[in-house]
């Protein structure tokens, strides 16, 4: 019984968290990429998208019971991605407790992602989103789905997700670097409209994990 309490207390702060976080994963990989994109992110939504979330973004480790603090961690980096069993199952039980995870490929972790992805759910498979999920019509409307912000090898933009009980619990976009299109727009000079675009689909993402 007791066991039950805290769980449904770690759940219900998870839920009502307003705060995000970074995943700080092993492995190798550059996760601290991109610093501007998520606090940038943040300040949009909360302008645009009626949310009160702390723009002061943290880190958090995969392993620790400290990400159900959070009710949205974004992953992303360029190269090696490692977990542990145990970092997996403190993710999976997260999810399964109301959590997301968005993960955003910043080229060339895809390889590695994948293998790690089947540790915290290999049970369930990673599956292209069509253009009619609601992420893409939540607030901003993208009927093709997920936009293209930055070329790298010139493949279509592809958003993949895993579902547990008709709710999304991991987003991965792959092929767009949304990431790139949050940053600093000095940082990478992208045209404004295609770093609204990379913003709206942003706030998209966020607002859905909040509400869902």
């Amino acid at each position: 019984m007791k066991k039950i309490v805290i769980l449904f207390l770690v759940v219900m702060s998870t839920l009502n968290a307003q705060e995000v976080a970074v995943l700080k994963y092993g492995g190798g990989g550059d996760w601290y990429g991109n610093p501007t994109a998520l606090p940038n992110l943040v300040q949009f939504c909360n302008e645009q998208a009626n949310t009160s979330i702390n723009r002061q973004t943290k880190t958090v480790d995969p392993g620790s019971v400290d990400i159900f603090n959070y009710a949205f961690l974004h992953m992303t980096g360029h190269g090696n991605v490692f977990f542990t069993i145990e970092e997996a199952e403190n993710i999976r039980n997260y999810l399964l407790s109301g959590g997301f995870l968005h993960i955003d490929d910043n080229y060339g972790m895809d390889e590695y992602l994948r293998k790690e992805l089947v540790k915290i759910f290999p049970d369930i498979e990673l599956k292209e989103l069509s253009g009619n999920h609601p992420i893409f019509n939540y607030r901003y409307k993208f009927p093709q789905g997920l936009p293209k912000i930055h070329e790298h090898d010139n493949a279509r933009p592809q958003a993949f997700g895993i579902t547990h009980q008709g709710r999304l619990v991991l987003l991965y976009t792959f092929e767009s670097d949304l990431g790139d299109g949050w940053e600093n727009p000095e940082i990478h000079n992208d045209p404004q409209e295609v770093r609204l675009k990379a913003l709206q689909m942003g706030a998209n993402i966020i607002t859905y994990a909040f509400e869902h």
